[in-house]
């Protein structure tokens, strides 16, 4: 890894502190595993399949918190230059805005510029991941009812900086060194989201075409 690439990842840049898994969990195991397979190199088609005999609502809790650390620490490498002079509407381009609503201030979608919407949603994931009734830690303790239908809401949020990083800050990614990085999280997010069923098909069309291509 270059010098540039260490210090676009260094700790100290992540937008939001990250949510760790305790030693000794299941869920420890279980993103230790999922870390294992990506460091391989293996097919991420075949790393983000739900292993044999696991519980899905474990699966997807480790990668929701794992994808809200990396998503969080790849809009922090950019968040400088996204700010509400250059990005005065949180979209993906001249045909995708997305509105901020979340039943507390904002109860109706509500147009922002991109830096207000980015931090209001990291903050309200944050919220969530964080609640021990969402996603509880303790051994035993069952996961809400509607778990997946939160877990939804979350990745359909998140792809979304994907949308306006690669849309309106690539240019930044690439000087930067971090491309091939921030394309394979992106391909581990869509094959993970795809292959749980977790994002609506027609919430991916604004970055369809480079899916295709990445895919190929």
């Amino acid at each position: 890894m270059s010098i540039a690439l260490k210090q676009v990842f260094n700790k100290d840049k992540t937008f939001r502190p990250k949510r760790k898994f305790e030693p000794g969990t299941q869920r420890f195991e279980l993103h230790k595993r999922a870390q294992a397979s990506l460091n391989s190199g293996v097919d991420l088609r075949a790393a983000v399949q739900l292993p044999s005999g696991e519980d899905q609502n474990d699966w997807v809790a480790v990668h929701v918190v794992d994808f809200f650390n990396r998503i969080n620490l790849i809009y922090g490498t950019i968040c400088e230059f996204c700010t509400e002079r250059t990005c005065p509407v949180m979209s993906g381009g001249p045909k995708y805005e997305y509105r901020w609503q979340d039943d507390l201030k904002y109860k109706k979608p509500t147009a922002l510029p991109a830096p207000q919407y980015m931090n209001l949603l990291m903050d309200w994931i944050e919220v969530q991941i964080n609640n021990e009734d969402i996603f509880p830690t303790c051994v035993g303790v069952p996961f809400p009812k509607n778990f997946l239908q939160i877990c939804k809401k979350i990745l359909c949020r998140l792809f979304r900086v994907f949308v306006h990083v690669y849309i309106h800050h690539f240019d930044r990614v690439i000087v930067m060194g971090a491309e091939a990085h921030v394309n394979t999280c992106y391909k581990h997010f869509y094959y993970f989201v795809t292959e749980m069923n977790l994002i609506d098909r027609k919430e991916l069309e604004p970055l369809k075409e480079m899916t295709t291509r990445m895919s190929d």
